[in-house]
């Protein structure tokens, strides 16, 4: 091996050992773990066993396991049979828990036990960054995605999938008695062993309909129609795909500056509609700010939503959607009819006044109706409506909707904003997370999993921004 570097001899001892410090350099991200932990209250962020117990076998200090989920994390190395494997050989995770070694079972454990602390964690690193003067703008976007679950999809059911596996069983099993009839033509023993295949065929059906009744009992017992066998609380939801996937519902708002998650919530709710003031209610706390603007894209267009923000100080901007049949069929949309404070009337293309008619609730919303007399001699009615009159529907609150609307035809870039802004933690997260996403089973243990990929995001955002060594000063004064 002549003119090449050359190692050390594996069996040359040394007299002086290297210090397990000596591998670990100062701009490495294990020491803003390191520093990060110890500066937290563990007893205040509600971890068992901070305390230790004056009888029994000595425990591990919640500091330790919370060291290694929080480098786990930042590796994209989420299981505890792997965690318990880089803990024997990782020089890092050496250096980070002073040479211990748990086992994956106490490792697994911790996170089970303590996912209220662990998502305090989440929360107390993002009120670090606001400290920090991290959001300097109160501005935040907010959107969801859906993450599979340990759940599959063939281990999901709903009343019309499982009515379509029965019906396909019964058809199965009356093709399988016709087959049987048909092989008794045949030769003897081509027969035999034809039955003797069908007839297991059809015992495996029988058990799977047994199978598909007990699942039956379940489904008319849960709320919201779906049975999932492997995480109960996982459900199916629809996706830009035509299969969907079985999930949940993550929401996020995120800042537009450096891509910061400020507030995060896993839901098991395939739709965005009631999310929004929820959301930006969490992250105007998580900002410390009394002014918010929350932008959202139309899956979240809701008028008691709306209302609600408007309502705790927060300026909701959320782009309408375009489901008018009027205007698909090339007739005037209810945009065509302005309405007028004032008078407390709508005017038509044609000139005409449509005023107030009825009132009515619907789906909890007071909704008012307005048309006019002069619809049946309209000279442009066939423009206008197929009926005999046109009728307009008006939110109670729509002045608000009007007043969101005006915002973003003045300012239209705040969509692309909001686009920028929420799909970059997105796609990383579940880069992270890889094929199977989420690993543990229970809407509970699914939000604190989510905690830690949360706080695995930021502090890696968070170190790209101000450098190692600049968040360790920071956190150390």
């Amino acid at each position: 091996m002549k003119r090449f570097i050359e190692g050390s001899s594996r069996e040359q001892s040394t007299l002086l050992p290297e210090c397990l410090d000596d591998y670990i350099g100062e701009d490495n991200p294990v020491r803003v773990v390191d520093a990060f932990v110890e500066q937290l209250d563990l007893a205040e962020l509600g971890f068992a066993g901070v305390t230790p117990a004056t009888t029994g076998r000595p425990s591990y200090h919640p500091a330790v396991l919370l060291k290694i989920y929080i480098y786990g994390y930042l590796n994209r190395i989420q299981s505890s049979r792997r965690l318990e494997r880089e803990a024997q050989r990782n020089l890092e995770l050496m250096w980070l828990t002073e040479r211990l070694t748990p086992d994956f079972k106490t490792i697994a454990d911790f996170r089970r036990d303590n996912g209220c602390a662990i998502r305090n964690v989440c929360r107390q690193f993002v009120e670090l960054c606001r400290q920090l003067n991290l959001f300097s703008n109160a501005v935040v976007a907010i959107d969801g995605s859906k993450f599979k679950a340990v759940n599959a999809h063939d281990r999901n059911f709903t009343h019309a999938k499982l009515d379509k596996r029965m019906r396909q069983i019964d058809e199965c099993v009356e093709r399988y008695l016709k087959a049987m009839d048909t092989a008794d033509r045949q030769a003897p023993d081509i027969a035999e062993a034809r039955t003797t295949r069908l007839k297991e065929k059809i015992a495996t059906l029988k058990s799977q309909m047994v199978r598909m009744k007990a699942i039956q009992e379940q489904l008319e017992a849960a709320s919201g129609g779906q049975v999932s066998l492997t995480d109960p609380d996982a459900r199916a939801m629809a996706t830009s795909n035509s299969r969907g996937l079985v999930g949940y519902n993550v929401q996020t708002a995120v800042e537009p500056e450096h891509h910061l998650i400020v507030a995060h919530e896993v839901t098991n709710t395939g739709i965005d509609r009631r999310q929004l003031s929820r959301m930006a209610t969490q992250a105007k706390a998580a900002m410390g700010t009394e002014e918010l603007v929350a932008i959202a894209d139309r899956g979240y267009y809701n008028g008691n939503e709306i209302v609600a923000c408007e309502s705790a100080g927060i300026t909701p901007i959320v782009s309408k959607p375009m489901t008018s049949s009027a205007r698909s069929a090339g007739r005037f949309d209810k945009e065509d009819f302005v309405f007028d404070p004032a008078t407390g009337e709508y005017r038509c293309p044609a000139g005409s006044r449509l005023i107030w008619r009825c009132a009515s609730v619907e789906d909890g919303h007071l909704i008012n109706r307005y048309w006019s007399s002069d619809c049946p001699r309209c000279a442009i009615k066939e423009k206008c409506t197929p009926g005999d009159y046109r009728r307009v529907s008006r939110y109670a609150h729509e002045a608000s909707l009007e007043t969101m609307q005006r915002r973003i035809d003045k300012h239209p870039e705040v969509m692309r904003i909001r686009r920028q802004t929420v799909e970059h933690p997105f796609g990383t997260i579940k880069e992270w997370m890889g094929a199977t996403h989420f690993l543990t089973r229970s809407l509970e243990r699914v939000r604190t999993e989510m905690s830690l990929h949360v706080l695995a995001y930021n502090l890696k955002r968070v170190m790209r921004i101000m450098g190692i060594g600049g968040l360790l000063a920071a956190m150390r004064a």
